[in-house]
């Protein structure tokens, strides 16, 4: 089973609060990992949780380039991680097939630098990604068009609001997929997030799909929630454990 970790983005406004306290408590819940940098930096991230044995899973950054490839690999070689994920600052390219021929060219000259160091470009799609296009998905057509790059997929946004197999694309994709972001919800637009496990995500499918040897993280993760989310962030571990999804720590 892979361990299980929270995107920080989740506690985002109980950090805001209390940054040591959110995270000791996500730590006691039983989270292996996190996404995300507390307290902004690389070096103070890696204190922090090396204070409350958590690990880093991955960096969110800015795709590659010759000017900051050097910091990449410094702040990824001081977390110990392997996967850099980003998203892409143009929505609109999405919307048409040249579109995403564009993203592809531009994501695959980061992936190919990052490639060069051990590193993994793994790109976070949203909803807006899952258009047909054609006859093909779009983030299908660009993981076809930028071979170097992965996909951090976001099970609930790539269903998109049920239109979507995310098994059946997880499964045709699934050696391209360092890191899940699992979420879960009513698959309604507009309305918030549940606890994992709570919703209407087919959750045991989609983990079934991921491939054993190349998926290191189940990495949980709540934009907003109808209930109190910290309380959903602990259902959300506590269900993927009690079903044999993934793994809490020791």
């Amino acid at each position: 089973m892979k361990p299980i970790a929270l995107q920080l983005y989740t506690v985002r406004e109980q950090m805001k609060q209390d940054l040591p306290g959110t995270l000791k408590q996500v730590a006691n819940f039983g989270y292996v990992g996190v996404e995300g940098l507390p307290g902004g930096q690389p070096r103070e991230a890696k204190r922090i949780l090396d204070d409350l044995g958590l690990k880093a899973t991955s960096l969110h950054w800015a795709p590659a380039t010759p000017d900051n490839i050097q910091e990449i690999v410094d702040a990824a070689g001081l977390l110990d991680i392997h996967v850099v994920c980003s998203g892409w600052k143009n929505r609109e390219d999405w919307d048409s097939p040249d579109g995403v021929r564009r993203i592809a060219a531009g994501i695959q000259e980061s992936a190919a630098l990052l490639k060069a160091h051990g590193l993994i470009h793994a790109y976070h799609n949203h909803w807006w990604e899952m258009q047909d296009l054609d006859g093909t998905l779009g983030l299908e057509r660009f993981l076809a068009a930028a071979p170097d790059a992965g996909s951090e997929l976001d099970v609930y946004w790539a269903c998109n609001f049920g239109a979507v197999d995310v098994p059946a694309l997880l499964g045709r994709w699934k050696t391209r997929c360092p890191l899940l972001h699992i979420k879960d919800g009513p698959l309604v637009r507009d309305e918030p997030h549940t606890a994992v496990g709570a919703g209407k995500m087919d959750i045991p499918a989609v983990v079934a799909a991921a491939d054993e040897d190349v998926c290191q993280w189940l990495i949980v993760e709540l934009d907003r929630c109808a209930t109190d989310i910290v309380a959903a962030a602990k259902d959300s571990l506590d269900y993927l454990v009690a079903n044999g999804l993934g793994r809490a720590r020791d």
